[in-house]
């Protein structure tokens, strides 16, 4: 493929070492500003592009949003955080036109840990649920975009929750309803999720921990490869078919 990164954060640059590995070209690098990609040819979202069979955007809401109001035709595969109502609003606007992908987490793993949590929500009805994520001193977002997913599935199997981000601000004994919202921040942590489910003596804990950002890369390199053979739609793990036999 030939590959333009949107933002050269830490993520995309294993994205484009990475995708050297596996053969793949990659021909420019989005950003709004003019800033340096490791000598590759720097482009704004709105100004004519090279040639390229999809984009893999790893960067703020900012720069995602401009890249969704151009009009670029290509396939998108979408790994922002941030503003997440916001954006989804806007890539379900634009798939008509593209195949657009998005993932607040492009780990598969991640995937399937959204969906553990959701069904041992819904056979632990009467378990109380805490959450915790701890990322890097550098993450600038809190709770992650992560975070948020694992909470959307949990409110899914159990739709009378709410979040509760600090205690100190409450009165009183926990509700059945809240779930306890809790993020770090520190060293270089790549991304730590933690679901912990408080019964009547028992607990039981569901967690994912990310090694390096390599899982992040090579996730969105292995949507790239599937997406651009997909018709125009708004894909998510849930409909893309990874993981199919």
């Amino acid at each position: 493929m030939k590959l333009l990164l949107c933002g050269y954060g830490a993520s995309n640059k294993r994205v484009a070492a990475l995708a050297k590995e596996r053969g793949h070209e990659i021909v420019g690098v989005l950003l709004l500003r003019g800033q340096s990609a490791d000598g590759y040819p720097v482009y704004r979202p709105d100004e004519r592009l090279p040639e390229a069979d999809a984009v893999i955007d790893f960067s703020h809401p900012v720069l995602t949003k401009a890249l969704l109001a151009a009009d670029t035709g290509l396939p998108l595969v979408i790994a922002t955080t941030g503003e997440k109502e916001v954006l989804i609003e806007q890539m379900k606007e634009k798939a008509d036109r593209q195949p657009i992908f998005f993932s607040a987490n492009m780990s598969y793993g991640v995937h399937i840990l959204t969906e553990i949590v959701r069904y041992a929500t819904s056979l632990l009805p009467a378990f109380d649920i805490e959450m915790t994520e701890r990322h890097h001193r550098k993450k600038v977002d809190a709770p992650s975009g992560t975070l948020i997913k694992l909470y959307d599935a949990i409110a899914s199997a159990r739709p009378s929750v709410h979040p509760v981000h600090d205690r100190s601000q409450t009165e009183g004994a926990r509700t059945d309803e809240e779930i306890g919202i809790h993020a770090v921040r520190g060293g270089t942590i790549t991304g730590d999720h933690e679901v912990l489910f408080a019964g009547h003596d028992e607990t039981i804990t569901i967690a994912h921990h990310a090694q390096s950002k390599d899982i992040f890369a090579s996730g969105a390199l292995n949507v790239a490869e599937r997406l651009i053979h997909k018709e125009n739609g708004y894909y998510t793990y849930d409909n893309l078919g990874i993981g199919d036999s």
